[in-house]
């Protein structure tokens, strides 16, 4: 027997997750409870980074939040200030050295750094680094920030910050400490959501306002795109390091990523992902006798379906959640196997219905193809599929790990191509303006790169070209990626 990796997801990987405080005597525990509920940005790896005004200490490893910090582990990260992250690799190898905060003590002092996002001229930037003399620790492109502060001639921090952000294209929501302070900060273009809480006297920071309510903390606002928020004995200062540029942020935190019971981009997410399926059952009805999310990312949009069009919801497949980062494969062969030990069918539910299965995405239509045989199997008559976005046509480089160009099944193949790939009786996505009506996205404020190819930043090109160049993955239409279950 062998172990199989929890990997083989059919969608865009979260990124990664922050959080800070300032301010409080449990920084470092509120921390962890911050971090926790920010897990679903990223199952690899997690750190922590705390000061008491004097000593910046440190802790991070693989693994999930409870399973890296130990009660023996929190005792050794006192103090008032404290920042965190959760991982999973967008840029860099799956390893402890590039787990997240990235803590240095330099020319500036003391600095801890957490990112989530991703530069997209971080290459460029890493061999002039290391031209005129740095050497790199990771291979993670946050550590490229961390050497453009120190390389800074600028006295402190706080002025050098702006200097080496302006030399970095892409997306960036950062979280920093100092023994002196937390800094919060985001890209002009907004890529990744950043915000901005009250706990009493504290201050919080957070990817997601759903780490907020379960600490008792106050959603205040947004992190503005541009914009540096210091937090230290002082209070609150804003300054912004770079002129007012057209906003990009990811119509992806909406679709998939953020959790469904967070508020980003000063729009809840539920509301969004309700009205992605409302208007996704106006495009695309069927003659279906039930509607079934595909769990649990489908669910919000399934309801919204359900809700539209008058066809009546049932939990027709049932999520194990308690499968481990490893399991068991059997030495006899089961059919899609890696499907069915995360989903399972409930025939009671199934059996002689017309089914409408529901999910936000299809990236490379390998799993989708397994669900609809799955569900056929439990003795349904006809499956049918609704996502509830675009064809993805394009990797993002944007902070999310996507597959090749070539391994998007909606690069290369038409809508009716891919229902058959799939097995489905019908397939229908919702359009670009409808997902764009759903987000209330009527300024354009957000990026479409992976549904359009168009992207709002330089230096995505060489990307495009070296991943055109590089050889094509064995196996042909699975990719095998680093988190996740499903292909």
């Amino acid at each position: 027997m062998s172990g199989i990796p929890y990997s083989h997801e059919d969608h865009f990987h979260d990124e990664c997750g922050v959080f800070a405080v300032f301010g409080h005597p449990e920084a470092a525990k509120l921390t962890y409870l911050g971090l926790y509920a920010l897990q679903h940005r990223g199952q690899e790896s997690a750190g922590l980074a705390a000061t008491d005004g004097a000593e910046l200490r440190f802790y991070k490893g693989m693994g999930h939040v409870a399973e890296v910090f130990t009660e023996p582990v929190m005792a050794t990260l006192p103090g008032h200030a404290a920042i965190g992250h959760t991982r999973y690799s967008t840029a860099g190898e799956s390893a402890v050295a590039n787990a997240q905060p990235v803590v240095v003590d330099c020319n500036k002092g003391p600095i801890a750094l957490a990112h989530n996002g991703n530069l997209v001229n971080a290459e460029q930037v890493h061999r002039r680094l290391e031209t005129s003399g740095s050497i790199f620790q990771t291979s993670s492109d946050t550590e490229v920030i961390v050497h453009l502060l120190a390389q800074s001639r600028q006295p402190d921090i706080k002025s050098a910050v702006p200097e080496a952000l302006r030399q970095v294209e892409g997306a960036y929501s950062l979280v920093m400490l100092t023994p002196e302070a937390v800094y919060a900060i985001r890209d002009p273009r907004g890529f990744r959501p950043l915000c901005l809480g009250r706990l009493d006297t504290a201050w919080v920071v957070s990817s997601e306002t759903c780490a907020f309510d379960l600490i008792g903390a106050e959603y205040v606002r947004e992190v503005e795109p541009g914009e540096m928020v210091r937090l230290s004995a002082a209070g609150v200062e804003s300054s912004y390091f770079s002129p007012p540029v057209k906003h990009s942020y990811c119509i992806f935190e909406h679709v998939y990523f953020s959790r469904p019971d967070s508020t980003i981009f000063g729009r809840p997410v539920q509301k969004s992902r309700e009205m992605l399926g409302r208007l996704l059952a106006r495009e695309h009805p069927a003659d279906a006798d039930v509607v079934v999310p595909v769990p649990d990312s489908g669910t919000s949009a399934a309801i919204g379906y359900s809700l539209e069009s008058g066809v009546p919801l049932k939990v027709g497949l049932i999520r194990n959640h308690y499968i481990g980062r490893t399991f068991i494969q059997p030495e006899q062969t089961i059919r899609d196997f890696n499907v069915r030990v995360k989903l399972n069918p409930v025939r009671s539910l199934l059996e002689g219905k017309r089914v409408l299965l529901v999910d936000d995405s299809i990236v490379r239509g390998t799993t989708m193809r397994k669900i609809v045989r799955m569900v056929r199997g439990a003795g349904a008559l006809a499956v049918h599929v609704r996502v509830s976005c675009p064809p993805i046509v394009s990797p993002c480089f944007y902070g999310i790990d996507t597959p090749t160009r070539r391994e998007l099944i909606g690069s290369h193949k038409k809508i009716d191509e891919i229902g058959q790939f799939i097995e489905a009786d019908s397939l229908g996505y919702l359009s670009l303006d409808g997902m764009r009506k759903a987000v209330a996205d009527a300024e354009g404020r957000y990026c479409l790169a992976c549904y359009t190819g168009n992207y709002p930043t330089d230096f995505v090109e060489l990307k495009l070209q070296q991943e055109a160049a590089a050889p094509a993955p064995a196996g042909g239409e699975t990719f095998h990626g680093k988190r996740g279950l499903m292909d």
